[in-house]
């Protein structure tokens, strides 16, 4: 299975899509907004994402415990849900500007709708596709709303078990979507290394018949390198300046150089994994001659008896294939040869 995102094809076999995720790096800058995707598109992204949500569609502003922030995340600061989500939206009015702008500098952009109202308001620019976080996997009327707009669909499974994946999944199917990806995630800011098991993209494939990549919360590149290396087709990774203003998904996010950097590198890895090629590859074939023949090693009259003593298997592969060697043994010559000579089928008796 691959599908398009503009003109970016998902599931293309050896080519990863690399998705510059914004977040809420703009601080609620529209300026900054427009160098963040500036930047993504010279730093090698082939894919913009944004998410499409207000405070007041996500949450409720409410001080009671169960809205609190948790003290031990990095957005204590906040003084409960609303607040924060307050401060990370990307504005509404800014979405048409969003769109404009990737389409003048030719990257396609798409969002991840947070309910219903934030899919009708995105049907109404054209959005490509959808991306469902793993905390709304569970949210069915929002699948149900993003699955019957036939858009591919990508799904993080940062939150899900296996079987709400299973469930959600399904569920997309049966409401119209037939092109989807799923991104293998740890849904913790940032996480550690040692969760990310990698090793689940090829079992997610298997499974589902999708493609599958990663949504990365790491701050290094080996989970995305690594990733490339065993099948990824997605590379999720929050994008941000190489400035050092602090923003509310700052210190996950990768720097725009770095950001290159690691674009560059799986450019490489692409090039190194290459197609299936059981043959002699182009630039080995210039040392061929470095195989072994077989060779005279001694002068042979005609009619003598080819044997261990007059031949050698050596460099180069000018002469006989030493497949040949036990099936010449104890035949004739039928020319005189010396040292050094090319050996034939034709010049021996059979």
């Amino acid at each position: 299975m691959n599908f398009k995102i503009g003109k970016k094809i998902v599931g293309k076999k050896n080519s990863c899509i690399i998705v510059a995720e914004l977040s809420g790096n703009h601080n609620l800058s529209w300026d900054r907004m427009k160098k963040l995707i500036i930047s993504a598109k010279k730093s090698g992204a082939d894919i913009i994402k944004i998410q499409t949500y207000t405070a007041d569609t996500i949450t409720l502003n409410s001080n009671k415990r169960d809205f609190k922030i948790n003290k031990k995340t990095p957005w204590k600061k906040s003084k409960n849900m609303w607040e924060l989500y307050k401060s990370a939206y990307t504005p509404w009015q800014w979405h048409k500007n969003i769109f404009q702008l990737c389409k003048q500098i030719d990257i396609p952009v798409f969002s991840t709708p947070f309910d219903e109202t934030a899919v009708d308001f995105l049907e109404k620019l054209k959005c490509p596709a959808y991306k469902i976080a793993s905390a709304e996997i569970g949210h069915i009327p929002l699948l149900k709303k993003v699955a019957k707009t036939n858009k591919p669909i990508i799904i993080s499974n940062g939150l899900a078990n296996f079987k709400d994946l299973k469930f959600a999944i399904n569920f997309l199917k049966k409401n119209g979507c037939k092109k989807y990806a799923i991104l293998q995630c740890v849904s913790a800011y940032p996480s550690p290394l040692k969760e990310q098991n990698l090793a689940t993209i090829n079992k997610l494939k298997e499974i589902f018949k999708c493609p599958v990549g990663i949504s990365d919360h790491t701050i290094e590149m080996i989970a995305p390198l690594t990733s490339v290396s065993i099948g990824a087709s997605i590379i999720e990774k929050h994008f941000n300046l190489n400035d050092n203003t602090k923003t509310v998904d700052s210190f996950f996010s990768i720097k725009e150089k770095n950001f290159k950097k690691m674009v560059q590198k799986i450019r490489k890895i692409e090039e190194v994994i290459g197609n299936i090629d059981l043959g002699v590859s182009k630039s080995s074939k210039r040392n061929l001659n470095s195989k072994r023949s077989i060779y005279i090693s001694q002068y042979i009259k005609k009619g003598e008896k080819i044997t261990k003593n007059n031949i050698r298997v050596v460099r180069p592969s000018f002469s006989l294939d030493p497949k040949y060697y036990f099936k010449i043994l104890g035949k004739k010559a039928k020319k005189n040869f010396n040292v050094g000579d090319r050996i034939k089928l034709k010049d021996i008796n059979k």
